[in-house]
């Protein structure tokens, strides 16, 4: 028998590396097991490739042992890992580590400390009839038992007539679900009646397929008819554009009931763990106990779990979750539903690989032979083109759900209100008054300034010094709450400084306003009024968010303070007033994407307002009133906007008429980052000429002591991805074997936001 040889991907940043195979071990594409790599250490790794090729080495290691009862990879995944480390450029160990929750891929410096890390699952008590017992002599026996242990004669009753969807794939029935104390249950496990046995928990699941769905509009009903005829007619993706408030939900609701009912699953994206709250509730109310949310505030215990749960799973299983669902092993995947598609929160930009969970929804789902389902009010340019271009089917929804109206939206001049002298704090009389009516009546008021802390930094009046991080090139914003400076880049604090070092005056002052400085301005202009914050600062994990969101949805909050966090889907039935403190921040930024994200921004938000009957209002303070952007956003305009947006990115080849690959640069000596930088340049000016642009800095050029420059790379449509790639590995290997720039890290972000 010839030896056998499996290649084993590592949650490393290194390709796949060759193993034998023991005769002992029986091991299948996707299994996870663990190897020694190194002088010591044992990781985690996925079988990706079995043959009998023996390498080029004179020493090979063996696998150790296989780690769980499925592969956590089925053939599809696979598939789609192979495509995300091509198209991003990045190995697949890197996928790895990404894709995995960190309690599946456990790493030992030896096999001791491995075993001690590894996963091991919850357990608990479940109950079946012994086998010796049939159902009738069981309830004979209770008959008889009654009057000498009636509450024993209950509990057996109980078990025989157990009803309910808790029973695990043993037709066991978890202990926690019985009406009964421990010691009856050791009771009717000692005569012999029944069973008692420690399993891994399993979650329980129905496996009805009728589904109380809410009722469609007709405009609904007319999307849902357009959807399935696309679909029909072989478009496997379709965008739903539907203004805020229109229901996309409810839409989204009966494809998922007849994807369900199929048996087959489906994942539902949105774009913050923020949403993931309000809409499980909604859709439990429909789905009940198919829900499965995954996202990364849940403990690593819980992703696990679900993770094996899922790669056990038979079908039927709906996901909710952020873009890191889009690793879990859905076996049986037959629609992806992308809600608020437009985000950027999709973009993964951090590390590799850097993907766009939009565009890999779409990937995956073909994998699949799934359908996709994009929605959203503010499409992303990309995906409306494509649907101009014929490539998705496409549906509008124009009109809002029931009897809500769309709100009512004030262009608020912030410069004028300064000279009248009709601004006080951060707020303009126009909001002022909106405010006050609102919550006179009761109703509920919605803050949007897209900066967190109490002030973006202090500054000395004397001679103009500002505080600043000494590790990043930015200024050190002020928080109120902790008294403290803080570096929203690398974590620096220090103390609120007392006096300038520079010229020792005591008058530092603070300049501009966050959410912090906001939110204290509510509580002295309106007293009375319950105030709350929602921002990175004050929702620093699930059970801390979902209380915030909790208590404005059921109108315990009357003024709801937040950045961008409060922009997503959310439905509040109270909400009358929106306000957008600051909209010259958006409007003004210095990206070819600043129009587009600013009315998406601004548009989101304000269909927060009016969310049934009694029209909202929506305050935009600005001192760019004549800006076009806000002109598209009071007149609800995204056709006048794509056409502008379009044709002015039409004429500069910028996406999604092209493809950019952004390169950064990174290196603590700034002057070998500027001299490797122009070099790197210059080999990609060799293969790709004019389509390379800078090197430039970026405007914080300095994060935790390492200076940065980038590169951009323009590869226009109807050009071949895969052969720039390829020229850019080539040019990336000269770098690599330049001894002088060795120091200098450089990584890549393909579709880069």
């Amino acid at each position: 028998m010839s030896k056998r040889y499996a290649d084993i991907v590592l949650p490393l940043a290194q390709p796949a590396y060759c193993f034998s195979i023991p005769e002992c071990v029986e091991v299948q594409l996707g299994d996870a097991v663990a190897v020694q790599f190194g002088v010591r250490n044992v990781y985690t790794g996925i079988v990706w490739r079995l043959h009998n090729e023996p390498p080029q080495v004179k020493r090979i290691k063996s696998i150790g042992r296989k780690l769980y009862d499925v592969p956590l990879l089925g053939a599809e995944q696979m598939r789609y890992w192979e495509w995300l480390a091509e198209y991003y450029m990045c190995t697949l160990g890197e996928v790895m580590r990404m894709a995995l929750p960190s309690l599946i891929k456990p790493k030992g410096g030896d096999e001791v400390e491995f075993a001690k890390c590894e996963f091991s699952p919850r357990t608990e008590a479940y109950v079946a009839l012994s086998k010796q017992w049939s159902r009738a002599d069981v309830l004979a026996e209770c008959e008889r038992m009654r009057r000498r242990a009636p509450r024993r004669a209950e509990v057996l009753e109980q078990i025989v007539n157990f009803e309910g969807s808790g029973l695990n794939s043993y037709g066991e029935i978890p202990r926690r679900l019985l009406d009964c104390d421990a010691a009856q249950i050791n009771t009717l496990r000692k005569a012999g009646y029944i069973e008692v046995n420690e399993r891994e928990r399993w979650s329980e699941r129905a496996d009805e397929i009728v589904f109380n769905l809410p009722a469609l509009s007709p405009a609904q009903q007319r999307v849902a008819e357009e959807i399935s005829s696309s679909q029909h007619i072989g478009r496997a993706v379709h965008l739903l554009h539907g203004v805020t408030g229109s229901g996309k939900t409810e839409i989204y609701m009966h494809f998922i009931a007849q994807t369900l009912a199929k048996g087959q699953d489906v994942l539902m994206l949105v774009p913050e763990i923020a949403l993931t709250g309000q809409l499980i509730d909604r859709l439990q109310t429909v789905f009940g106990s198919r829900v499965t949310a995954y996202h990364s505030k849940l403990t690593a215990l819980r992703r696990t779990e679900s993770y094996l749960r899922l790669a056990r799973s038979r079908g039927g299983e709906l996901v909710v979750g952020a873009r890191s669902a889009l690793f879990l092993p859905l076996n049986h995947l037959g629609l992806v539903v992308v809600d608020e598609e437009h985000d950027q929160s999709y973009k993964q930009s951090d590390t590799a690989p850097r993907y766009q969970g939009r565009d890999c929804a779409v990937v995956l789902a073909s994998l699949y032979g799934a359908r996709v389902l994009l929605g959203s009010a503010t499409p992303s340019l990309e995906s409306y083109a494509n649907a101009q271009w014929g490539k998705y089917g496409y549906s509008r929804l124009e009109e809002r759900y029931g009897a809500s109206k769309s709100p009512k939206i004030i262009i608020s001049d912030t410069m004028r209100s300064v000279k009248r002298g009709e601004r006080k704090s951060h707020f303009n009389i126009q909001l002022l008054n909106a405010m006050r009516d609102a919550l006179g009546r009761g109703e509920q008021v919605m803050l949007f300034q897209n900066r967190r802390g109490f002030t973006p930094f202090v500054q000395c009046s004397g001679c103009g010094w500002t505080m600043r991080c000494p590790h990043c090139n930015v200024t050190l914003t002020m928080h109120r709450v902790s008294n403290r400076m803080e570096c929203h880049y690398c974590g620096h604090v220090a103390d609120v400084p007392r006096f300038c070092p520079q010229c020792e005056t005591a008058d530092l002052k603070p300049m501009g306003f966050g959410t912090e400085r906001v939110e204290e301005a509510v509580k002295e202009l309106f007293e009375v009024a319950r105030v709350a914050r929602l921002d990175r600062d004050t929702s620093t994990s699930e059970s801390a968010y979902n209380r915030i969101v909790r208590s404005f949805e059921e109108g315990q909050t009357d003024v709801l303070v937040g950045t961008q966090m409060i922009t997503k889907g959310f439905d509040f039935s109270r909400v009358a007033v929106v306000g957008i403190l600051n909209a010259d921040n958006l409007i003004c930024s210095p990206d070819f994407r600043a129009s587009e994200r600013a009315f998406q921004l601004m548009t989101q938000v304000a269909g927060r307002a009016g969310r049934r009957e009694n029209e909202g209002v929506v305050v935009i303070q600005t001192s760019e009133v004549e800006h076009p952007v806000l002109q598209w956003v009071v007149a609800g305009n995204y056709d006048a906007m794509a056409r502008s947006e379009l044709a002015e990115r039409h004429a500069f080849n910028y996406p999604p008429y092209s493809r950019l690959i952004q390169f950064t640069l990174r290196c603590d000596d700034v002057q070998l980052l500027r001299r490797g930088s122009t070099w790197f340049a210059e080999r990609l000016r060799e293969k790709f000429g004019n389509r390379i642009f800078g090197p430039v800095s970026p405007p914080v050029d300095r994060i935790r002591g390492v200076y940065i420059m980038r590169l951009m790379l323009k590869i226009e449509n109807g050009r071949s991805m895969s052969r720039a790639r390829e020229l850019v590995r080539e040019a990336l290997s000269l770098v690599v074997a330049h001894q002088e720039y060795k120091p200098i890290n450089i990584s890549i972000d393909v579709d880069a936001q």
